[in-house]
């Protein structure tokens, strides 16, 4: 999967302002130096060859140029670390740091004359990845993954009952088909997504969440009745129930709360 990513600048290589995107949504990053601390204890093993991520030729100039406008470019790596999900694969997160602050068991590697450091966490995610440069949309880094997200991963909280339903089934796959064709693009303007969580296609019941602008959004209970429930059943008239799992209370503007 192709994700399209900048590397965070400071003020001075602020040049790369890039969008980047996880799965197929874009959202925006700068790539920049992090906060400093003080150095690692344990002993550092920088490998000669890295194996969990290669960059491009192109890439590669992308993130030297990036790294010479910054302070002290000898002391830094490219760090690249998982930082969730978005849609149906993982988001990154690209920073340059000091090679001595990489915490135990982080993977070191170069890649030309490019440090790489991906913490331990991150690794076995993105282990095979290719980083490369893509003119599409405007240019930027693009993360080339060959792993995806668990659905648990993806939708953490869901009941391990629910996901074993799986969206693999006839009845889901064109449910997803109207989400991606029709409610979320209709959704988007204000940030929000609705994906599909499981289907049982035994009872016909669709079960989503509703993420972005969308969670905690006071009219999300409207969205959901009018928008996404109506395009479903209109696809789908064998839908028996259109199900919301989101944990809205979670949101930007909940408006559920715990008793």
């Amino acid at each position: 999967m192709a994700s399209h990513i900048q590397v965070r600048c400071s003020s001075g290589s602020s040049k790369l302002t890039h969008s980047w995107a996880s799965g197929e949504r874009l959202t925006t990053s700068n790539l920049s130096r992090s906060r400093t601390g003080t150095s690692s204890l344990h002993c550092l093993f920088v490998a000669d060859t890295f194996d969990v991520l290669t960059l491009t030729d192109e890439a590669r100039n992308v993130v030297l140029d990036a790294l010479a406008a910054e302070a002290s470019p000898q002391d830094l790596a490219l760090w690249v670390e998982v930082i969730g999900t978005q849609g149906p694969g993982y988001a990154y997160d690209l920073y340059f740091s000091e090679i001595s602050q990489a915490p135990e068991g982080a993977a070191i590697g170069r890649d030309g004359e490019v440090t790489i450091v991906v913490p331990a966490s991150s690794v076995e995610k993105l282990r095979g990845s290719r980083l490369e440069f893509s003119n599409n949309g405007g240019g930027g880094l693009v993360l080339v993954n060959p792993h995806q997200p668990s659905a648990a991963e993806r939708h953490p909280g869901i009941p391990e009952d629910i996901l074993a339903l799986g969206i693999e089934g006839e009845l889901a796959v064109r449910a997803q088909r109207v989400l991606d064709d029709e409610v979320n693009p209709s959704i988007a303007s204000h940030g929000g997504r609705a994906d599909l969580v499981a289907m049982d296609e035994d009872a016909k019941i669709a079960y989503i969440t509703m993420g972005g602008g969308c969670q905690g959004c006071s009219l999300s209970r409207m969205t959901l009745s009018q928008g996404i429930e109506t395009a479903l059943r209109a696809a789908l008239p064998e839908l028996t129930e259109v199900r919301d799992l989101t944990d809205h209370a979670s949101g930007a503007n909940p408006y559920y709360s715990h008793a």
